[in-house]
């Protein structure tokens, strides 16, 4: 992060932030398609454990939800399912989760979400002491303590990473 910070423009999430008076730090990367979180850790030079994916996932009546997982994991859609009472969950098509959520993939944050769905947090996130997460934008994540989540999100705990 030592390089020189640039200002992006207000997105729903850091409105939603900024109106719940949250301290978040801007960290603009440039987006590689497909590149994932292990390229703007690679980018930010930060561990990839504290960057947090923001994944627009479905149970089988085809509810919506947002998990929040470690960006080095994978969900355990068997172990969510079984934790939040569904018979399945699955992830969304790229164009569903864009729909519920207003976010193009890859910038998809579960701050400022057009329609408001339940979020669930991998439990060993909020052990973290910081975390970056998207800010709302392709190519833009923002630096928070995990516990926002929980405090602006009610963002549920649960045990669901795949190692």
């Amino acid at each position: 992060m030592a390089r020189k910070e640039k200002h992006v423009s207000e997105t729903p999430a850091t409105q939603m932030l900024k109106a719940a008076g949250v301290a978040y730090t801007e960290h603009p990367y440039d987006y590689v398609e497909h590149g994932g979180t292990a390229e703007s850790a690679k980018q930010l030079g930060v561990d990839e454990h504290s960057v947090v994916k923001t994944l627009v996932m479905q149970d089988e009546k085809a509810q919506p939800l947002i998990v929040l997982m470690h960006g080095d994991r994978s969900v355990s859609t068997k172990n969510l399912a079984r934790e939040i009472g569904a018979k399945s969950v699955e992830p969304c098509k790229p164009e569903v989760a864009q729909r519920h959520s207003g976010y193009l993939v890859g910038g998809t944050s579960p701050f400022g979400l057009k329609k408001a769905m339940p979020v669930y947090v991998e439990a060993t996130v909020l052990a973290l002491p910081r975390i970056c997460i998207n800010g709302g934008r392709r190519g833009y994540l923002v630096g928070i303590a995990p516990q926002v989540l929980v405090q602006l999100l009610a963002a549920r705990p649960v045990h669901c990473a795949l190692a």
